[in-house]
């Protein structure tokens, strides 16, 4: 007997349907499970993160007298380079704040020699460095940061800027490299930019310590 054409194609229809209910149901567990393992960190958009900004901006950094110096630092929270929240505030602990940008040839050249120069003599127990990768734009040349940082062995905690280098301009930075340095009381002790020697870095790490400038 010839089987019906109708019963056979209503019966190759009700398989396809049930195979494309479990591939519907396996992809929205996949989609489930994999929004599951990324909800301990904040995303991150072209390597930016968004900023929160508590307290008043340092007035911006100018090339005679600095207007900031005494000033008592804004909290700044946001993401950091690894997708963790970090928060730069006045905590108790002075502090180094480095100014990046991955584009910067100045900053390509001290970056790494300030890495390598941790990584040999560490910093006392006193004094913490926090970087800033900041006005990151993806068509310019060494990004995304973040890789840039990896490669050059950054071992620091470092917070990504917003779109609009919220942080940078809250700080009042104005180059880069720039350098905030910033006493255990959270007021600015220094700020100055440039490529610096690792001796140069070192006082800056000892005026954070003694909230002066040698």
């Amino acid at each position: 007997m010839t089987p019906n054409p109708k019963s056979a194609n209503r019966g190759a229809t009700v398989l396809w349907v049930g195979v494309l209910a479990v591939v519907v149901v396996l992809g929205v567990v996949a989609v489930v499970l994999a929004r599951g393992k990324g909800d301990d960190k904040p995303p991150i958009e072209d390597e930016t993160s968004a900023i929160t900004v508590t307290g008043d901006p340092l007035p911006a950094q100018t090339s005679t007298e600095d207007p900031a110096i005494g000033e008592t630092i804004p909290t700044v929270s946001g993401t950091a380079v690894d997708g963790t929240p970090i928060t730069i505030e006045p905590d108790g602990k002075a502090k180094v704040i480095v100014f990046m940008a991955h584009w910067c040839p100045h900053c390509q050249r001290e970056i790494p020699l300030l890495a390598e120069h941790l990584a040999e003599t560490g910093l006392p127990d006193d004094v913490e460095i926090i970087g800033v990768a900041t006005n990151t734009a993806t068509n310019l040349d060494n990004y995304p940061p973040t890789s840039w940082l990896d490669r050059v062995g950054w071992d620091v905690p470092t917070l990504l800027d917003s779109p609009e280098s919220e942080a940078y301009a809250t700080f009042g930075m104005s180059s880069f490299p720039s350098f905030l340095v910033v006493d255990a009381d959270g007021k600015v002790v220094v700020r100055t930019s440039g490529e610096l020697p690792v001796e140069t870095f070192d006082q800056l790490v000892e005026a954070a310590r003694s909230g002066q400038v040698e």
